[in-house]
């Protein structure tokens, strides 16, 4: 398994540690709070680098994807 996967099933089971949907897995908050931080600026370190990714996924249209990885992998690494 490369790194690529490794950080693609971390950023499935990676939940938002704080605010207002703290707790929720971060592919699962609304789309709007995600927006929101694109255009506020992202937290610094790997929380922003994966908020950033879940935006990118989000735009495309790719948040089917994250979620059949946290089903393949239930337990994280």
């Amino acid at each position: 398994m490369d790194q690529n996967q490794k950080e693609l099933i971390k950023l499935a089971h990676t939940k938002m540690p704080f605010g207002k949907y703290e707790g929720r897995f971060l592919i699962d908050l609304p789309e709007y709070y995600v927006v929101w931080y694109h255009n506020k600026g992202f937290p610094n370190g790997v929380l922003g680098d994966q908020l950033r990714l879940i935006y990118e996924l989000k735009l495309n249209g790719l948040e089917e994807l994250i979620r059949n990885i946290k089903k393949r992998y239930p337990k994280g690494l």
